[in-house]
């Protein structure tokens, strides 16, 4: 990393960036600017590669920055990602560009005494950046060669008229991870120290400097010093987080057959209004939320189609006619009033959807699942908190009906902490290819990447690696690694305060105590990269104007992880390729040809199958998904399972923390005069799985039924006991105690001992 060194700091968001690390630019003709060609020349021979600093001062230059970056990684790939002076022409507005170290072009041609070729290419890269946006960059690592070139540079900087700056090839912070930058240049390049003939840097000064570091160096050119403030100052770059650039949904024309209901979906906003102001009147705001005509008729675009499609959705899976309720029967145990209360919900999510600005993503996700449907791929029933969506429940995006099983909307979608909705969608392993193809047809290929992953070195593999570049033999070198404790992401530091082998080890060994030390430094870094297994991030433009893009075992992939792709307004799905539902359907199609029964759907079989639960009871679940080790064996045959409720419950307490609560739970299965309640308000919350706090829809309505919470504030508690944010907990703590003395006059001691009490049962 070239790092320019700051006369002061900036108290505003600034960025800069360099185009890459180790990145190229290529010569491609020896012949001057050709007008015709639009080509720049650079005077040597092609299979020559340079370095050159580019900096972004817009958001323009970033966009620009990232298309550079991105046609690097897919088109100029040739060991190493490189691009060329076209494209550099091409997107040069909005970036700044420096002259960059001694393998920048100016500086090669200094180097060997041609001055001419120096003043040719420098006028060139002037002619693509302009005068005010390009800066001839000083060096000075202690390398004789650099030294010896600095009056050249300085030369052309006075004859084009340019500022000079004062940089430092930084690739460690500190002067004294110089040793476990060496040796990690080792682990990457698969050589140890030891190895004369390998890559290894010509000084120890590739860090981080001061400016007084940096003054002293450069004191015969202060000016270049001053001139990095003047390159800060430059840059201006604001990048709007809070842009949704989700695609769009364009409808086939099939679709819109149908008479758009925009009087209902007035009504709909009118909704969402109401909860809009009531979060703002909750936030200490006295605002009244009120879209205009603009913004409603923005979202009745695609709104009114979602009406629709959720109308016919919710004839066929509740039997429910939205525009006649009162045809409507309820069955045994229903509330009179079903079909009303069913279409009030639904219209409550469809504002909450709408006014957040989530009506595409649910048709987008619709669209998708509606294709492989219709190919018959099959998709999984739905994960993630989306499963408590009525919506998405009468669109087929999921098949678990959110009222039987009691999910909250709220966990997916809420007013008071909007978040993209959460939906993990499985497919058969086999055609999931099909599925994310469509998605590239429908969108553009260059709309339509998977996230990049990054492994980073864990305590075991850094002692391996920097044990190994130390060609330290395997037998001592797996012992010491077997010296830090078997805890997921544990640090060496952590391991040397748990493991005594290791202190001991270190103490007695300066081989391990180097290892060790250096290996600190190194910790935590990437060590590679790879493709999330199902993360696909979807675009309303090409991914590489917000994304550099790079390839990954042959696909377009993001070069940012999936929280910053997210950030920046890009939608990301989860396309998983599950195996399970690859072994149901080809047992579905066994059944089909070798039994006759051709009309047989699995999806059509009963939750309440008798002789399903008579084999799981008998501990007969080899093959069942979640329920075929020998733990969960031996617990379905103590438990004696009867409901599919049952089910779900062990599959949630069979983990680290919950399971304490198995026994309990089985007791109270066995003798309800056993079962033991939180609080007698959470008598009827628990009922269901026999006074133990299961479900984290459990935990958001205590909140509720104590602490008078609405559920979109009860998430945030449930998010921060999820995730164990001890601010957000502490800060939730005086809302829950405050809440629950206004609400049932419980004093502190009596709040805080209930609320110990569920936060025990809850992991």
């Amino acid at each position: 990393m070239e790092a320019l060194h700051f006369g002061q700091r900036k108290q505003q968001f600034t960025l800069w960036v360099e185009l890459l690390k180790h990145q190229h630019i290529r010569g491609l003709t020896q012949e001057p600017f050709d007008q015709r060609a639009g080509r720049f020349a650079i005077g040597f021979s092609p299979d020559l590669h340079h370095h050159k600093g580019v900096i972004a001062k817009d958001f323009e230059g970033y966009q620009n920055l990232c298309k550079l970056v991105s046609d690097a990684h897919v088109n100029g790939v040739y060991y190493k990602p490189r691009t060329d002076i076209e494209k550099l022409a091409q997107y040069s507005k909005g970036l700044i560009g420096l002259s960059g170290c001694i393998n920048g072009v100016a500086a090669q041609y200094l180097i060997y005494g041609d001055e001419a070729n120096a003043r040719r290419v420098t006028s060139d890269f002037v002619d693509i950046f302009g005068r005010e946006n390009y800066f001839i960059e000083l060096q000075d690592h202690g390398m004789p060669v650099q030294r010896r070139i600095i009056p050249g540079l300085i030369k052309l900087a006075n004859e084009f008229d340019l500022k000079i700056i004062a940089a430092n090839d930084s690739h460690y912070v500190y002067k004294e991870d110089a040793d476990p930058h060496d040796a990690l240049l080792c682990i990457q390049t698969g050589k140890i120290i030891a190895d004369p003939n390998r890559m290894k840097y010509p000084s120890q000064e590739f860090y981080l400097k001061s400016r007084e570091e940096m003054m002293e160096i450069f004191k015969e050119v202060p000016e270049s010093i001053d001139n990095t403030v003047h390159v800060a100052e430059m840059c201006d770059l604001e990048i709007h987080f809070d842009e949704n650039h989700y695609p769009v949904f364009e409808a086939p024309p099939e679709l819109r057959t149908f008479k758009e209901d925009a009087s209902t979906f007035d009504r709909i906003l009118d909704i969402y209004e109401v909860e809009k102001t009531k979060v703002n009147k909750q936030d200490g705001k006295d605002e009244v939320c009120k879209l205009t005509k603009k913004e409603r008729d923005l979202h009745k675009s695609n709104g009114t189609l979602l009406l629709e499609l959720c109308k016919r959705g919710l004839l066929d899976r509740y039997g429910v006619d939205y525009d006649n309720r009162s045809t409507y029967t309820p069955s045994e145990g229903q509330r009179a009033d079903f079909a009303e209360f069913l279409c009030e919900q639904l219209d409550y999510q469809i504002a909450i959807i709408a006014g957040t600005g989530f009506i595409d993503y649910f048709l987008i996700v619709w669209d998708f699942i509606n294709f492989a449907r219709g190919k018959g791929i099959p998709v999984g029933p739905g994960r993630g908190s989306g499963a408590g969506c009525i919506v998405a429940y009468v669109l087929l995006i999921t098949d678990i009906d959110p009222l039987r099983f009691g999910l909250l909307f709220e966990r997916m979608l809420n007013l008071e902490r909007v978040s993209p909705p959460d939906f993990d969608i499985d497919f058969c392993m086999r055609r999931r290819e099909d599925v994310v193809s469509f998605v590239r047809d429908k969108y553009g290929a260059d709309s339509v990447a998977n996230i990049i992953t990054y492994g980073t070195f864990g305590a075991k593999m850094v002692i391996r690696d920097m044990a190994r570049v130390n060609d330290v033999p395997f037998a001592e070198a797996d012992k010491l690694a077997k010296m830090i404790p078997d805890e997921l992401n544990i640090s060496l530091d952590a391991s040397i305060q748990k493991s005594k082998e290791l202190r001991e080890e270190i103490e007695r060994n300066p081989v391990a105590r180097k290892i060790v030390e250096q290996g600190r430094v190194i910790e935590g870094m990437v060590r590679n990269t790879g493709k999330h297994a199902c993360g696909i991030i979807i675009g309303d433009q090409p991914i590489h104007n917000l994304v550099p893009v790079t390839l990954q075992e042959g696909d377009l992939t993001t070069q940012y992880a999936k929280g910053p792709a997210e950030d920046l307004g890009l939608l990301k799905m989860d396309f998983l390729g599950l195996k399970t539902l690859t072994v149901i359907s080809d047992a579905e199609t066994s059944v089909k040809r070798l039994e006759g029964m051709r009309d047989f759907d699995i999806e059509k079989i009963t939750l309440e199958d008798s002789k399903t639960y008579e084999l799981l009871n008998q501990g007969k679940t080899v093959g069942v998904f979640q329920l075929e080790s020998s733990g969960m064996q031996s617990l379905c045959k103590q438990i004696g399972l009867s409901v599919f409720e049952e089910i779900i419950a062990l599959v949630a307490l069979y983990r680290p923390g919950p399971m304490q609560f198995i026994p309990q739970f089985i007791r109270g299965k066995k003798d309800a005069k056993t079962i033991e309640v939180p609080h007698p308000l959470l008598r009827e919350l628990v009922s269901e799985t026999y006074g133990v706090m299961v479900y984290q829809e459990q935990v958001m309505e205590a909140a509720r039924i104590i602490a008078g919470y609405t559920l979109g504030g009860a998430d945030i508690l449930r998010r921060a006991m999820g995730k164990k944010i001890a601010s957000v907990m502490e800060a939730q703590k005086e809302v829950f105690v405050a809440g629950a003395n206004k609400t049932h006059g419980m004093s502190f001691l009596q709040v805080c001992s209930l609320r110990s009490g569920i936060l025990s049962q809850i992991n």
